[in-house]
């Protein structure tokens, strides 16, 4: 059973809401979170209803003070589970939008792809296999993105327009 818990206030007080799968709006839940824990699991939490605006990675541990750890003003608004998966990881990055220009498989995670494929842009993605995290800046750092198995033809049109996504990592059962 994969769980976190919610708390409107930070270092765990306040009210809570105990969530074990995806939540489009937290705000009949609580009015506010600026704590969390994870009980089990691994989360991805987004500062917008229904999944959008930035995002945030959570796996199994605590976090007594969300906001100042991921520098946003607001507040966490939804959530959404990642599943555990021990299969084999596989995607595609695409230079251009609409798969379009070079195009490399992945099949491991890649601190840079710049270093390794000589690629100064990735706007597009075919996630064949797996769950990964796509991140703004090389070596893991920066803004990031969830992507599950599925076809990403714009990231600019999926409200992604001004960031650019360096590296790539796969979400693996150990981090559960």
């Amino acid at each position: 059973m994969l769980l976190i818990i919610f708390y409107e206030e930070r270092n765990f007080m306040g009210r809570h809401y105990e969530c074990m799968s995806d939540c489009a709006d937290m705000s009949s839940y609580m009015s506010r979170c600026h704590s969390c824990r994870v009980e089990s699991g691994c989360f991805m939490v987004y500062d917008r209803p229904n999944y959008m605006g930035n995002q945030y990675f959570f796996r199994r541990g605590e976090y007594a003070d969300c906001m100042s750890m991921m520098g946003w003003r607001d507040w966490i608004r939804s959530c959404r589970m990642i599943p555990m998966y021990r299969g084999s990881y596989r995607m595609r990055i695409y230079e251009r939008e609409n798969f379009g220009g070079q195009m490399y498989e992945m099949m491991d995670d890649c601190d840079s792809i710049m270093d390794r494929y000589r690629m100064s842009d990735c706007m597009s993605c075919h996630v064949m296999d797996g769950h990964w995290l796509m991140y703004e800046q090389p070596h893991y750092r920066g803004r990031m993105m969830y992507m599950r198995p599925g076809e990403y033809r714009s990231f600019r049109e999926m409200g992604y327009g001004g960031m650019r996504f360096t590296s790539m990592r796969r979400i693996m059962d150990s981090w559960y």
